[in-house]
């Protein structure tokens, strides 16, 4: 059992060993030095507490989103709804942190979130009942409503919401007193990053720990076998994709409340799509969840940086990224594309 366990852990990083491997035939093609590149990389993610506050801040954003599609995978159901959910929620966020609210603090913190969640499960349920209800392919319906959302929320910013004087898509700043605290526990560091490892924590409980968890597992393992045993698919499908777009939608309040303080155009960097990776690499385990985060996200903050000290164009870490996502992708194919395609010829 522990040679198996051991064997699963190594198989899990060959894809991430694959993406480096191929990032560095690109880097020598432009004349660099891969593991000088890759040893600047982990210094300016890892080297001081600046530079991994830096790195946990932008992991953060990466943390909700894989969680949130993590859920869904779960049940095995192939949603892509966390980056509409995300910015949706950041809109949402906006719009009542900047009303005038004679609450404290805290509770106005409280209540972005609980807006982020309901307005991210409600940016989720359109495709969730086409998928729970009509059979629709998930992939296209939550691909192609992420476009849907990201045109509504621009209109509006434009027609509604847009600051005064504002040349950009931008909402006004919100109150300071529902900004998330930058310093907590003295660690220079915001509490969003806390509030998404509690995300981790729930979401680790929900799967192994409940019923509803053991839903999502069966039915993503076999629905033959699901529906034998009682379990509601349409029901359980709903739930898994709701609750994507909700945890997404905290995820994109967070990011609001706790780094950029309104929302802008531009307001995502595809943090959604990243978490689709991410998922896939952790092979939807919490710890792999976090691992995959960090790793993602190291690579962000530290991007910026290398390049002060090397000729290599900021650009080869969109390369690096990408190859990551590829790889996940093949490595995840086994995991849940081989049940996606295999339900599309009628195997299942």
């Amino acid at each position: 059992m522990m040679r198996h366990k051991y064997k699963n852990i190594l198989l899990s990083f060959l894809p991430i060993g694959l993406a480096f491997f191929c990032g560095g035939l690109v880097i020598l093609a432009t004349g660099g030095n891969p593991l000088r590149t890759y040893w600047l990389l982990g210094r300016e993610a890892f080297g001081s507490w600046t530079h991994i506050r830096s790195t946990l801040v932008s992991s953060t954003a990466l943390l909700f989103t894989s969680t949130a599609t993590a859920i869904g995978f779960r049940a095995g159901v192939f949603t892509l709804s966390a980056e509409g959910a995300f910015i949706s929620g950041g809109l949402a966020a906006a719009i009542v942190g900047g009303l005038t609210l004679h609450i404290a603090g805290w509770i106005g913190i409280l209540l972005i979130l609980f807006v982020g969640f309901i307005v991210g499960a409600l940016v989720a349920l359109i495709p969730a009942l086409l998928k729970a209800y009509l059979e629709v392919d998930e992939v296209v319906s939550t691909l192609m409503f992420n476009f849907v959302i990201g045109g509504i929320v621009a209109w509006l910013v434009q027609s509604f919401f847009l600051a005064p004087t504002e040349g950009n898509a931008a909402t006004k700043f919100i109150a300071p007193k529902f900004n998330l605290p930058t310093n907590f526990l003295g660690l220079n560091l915001s509490l969003g990053f806390f509030i998404a490892l509690i995300g981790i924590v729930i979401y680790s409980a929900l799967i192994q720990r409940t019923t509803l968890g053991y839903n999502l597992r069966v039915l993503g393992y076999s629905k033959p076998f699901a529906r034998a045993i009682g379990v509601v698919e349409k029901r359980t499908i709903l739930i898994a994709m709701l609750l994507t777009g909700g945890v997404a939608g905290v995820g994109g309040a967070v990011h609001l409340t706790g780094l950029i303080h309104r929302y802008v155009s531009g307001f995502s960097a595809g943090y959604g799509f990243t978490g689709l990776a991410i998922a896939l690499l952790a092979k939807f385990r919490p710890a792999g969840l976090i691992g995959g985060s960090l790793l993602l996200g190291a690579i962000s903050s530290a991007g910026s940086t290398v390049q002060l000290f090397t000729k290599i164009p900021l650009d080869i870490v969109n390369v690096l990224q990408g190859f990551i996502m590829i790889a996940a992708v093949i490595e995840g194919r086994s995991l849940l594309f081989g049940k996606y395609f295999a339900k599309r010829k009628g195997e299942l």
